[in-house]
């Protein structure tokens, strides 16, 4: 029989609140995360990218990847949400104005992280939509997590080949105000304006097609 005498009572106190306090600690951190529609949540700082994504290291995982290159700013500056907000091409590792590159096209954004699993199942769904709708809409993947290496081999992987922005610090979601969910699309119109913010996995060209209200099944 297990008893409980003052002193060990005690100690059991000063546990028990000592875990309180990691548990809380945890769950806040855990709020400001992401969530995997379908998973646990990731680790990870949020910043752009690992210390490690040098270019010299990053220069193999693009060329394996062969993306296609990342739109390129016209004149006009783009969705008032998006103006002033950067991000690196993972095809060359340049910068992109995200508001201006965007500016006048419909834009399907895909955003989506390495690590998670519904997204990555979803990739080549997204690549197959591009190829059946052509030039009436631009799919551009957003990577929102600080490994680049991870995302290009995952890319290079599916063949996919989209123009793909790394942003792990998540400052295009946080300026379309996407809910805090991975895989995640956001369909913007020619002027910028938010169409459709859709925080959902897509198993197939044809359901994204049909969310989309598109004619291409």
């Amino acid at each position: 029989m297990i008893t409980c005498t003052p002193r060990t009572a005690g100690w059991t106190i000063a546990a028990l609140v000592l875990v309180g306090a990691l548990l809380a600690a945890f769950f806040v951190e855990l709020g400001d995360r992401p969530r995997q529609v379908g998973g646990p949540p990731p680790a990870g700082s949020g910043r752009e990218h690992r210390d490690a994504d040098t270019p010299a290291a990053l220069a193999g995982p693009r060329q394996r990847a062969n993306l296609a290159p990342c739109p390129h700013p016209g004149a006009d500056p783009g969705p008032p949400a998006l103006r002033g907000v950067t991000a690196q091409c993972a095809a060359d590792g340049s910068v992109v104005d995200v508001g201006p590159a965007l500016a006048g096209h419909r834009v399907v954004l895909n955003l989506w992280a390495y690590w998670c699993a519904p997204c990555v199942a979803e990739l080549p769904a997204m690549a197959e939509y591009q190829r059946r709708v052509g030039s009436n809409a631009m799919v551009v993947t957003v990577h929102q997590a600080e490994n680049e290496t991870a995302a290009l081999v995952r890319l290079a992987d599916l063949g996919v080949r989209l123009p793909t922005l790394q942003d792990g610090s998540r400052r295009i979601a946080a300026a379309l105000r996407v809910p805090n969910v991975m895989p995640a699309t956001v369909v913007l119109r020619l002027d910028g304006s938010v169409a459709q913010t859709l925080p959902r996995a897509f198993a197939n060209a044809d359901e994204i097609a049909a969310a989309l209200g598109d004619q291409t099944r």
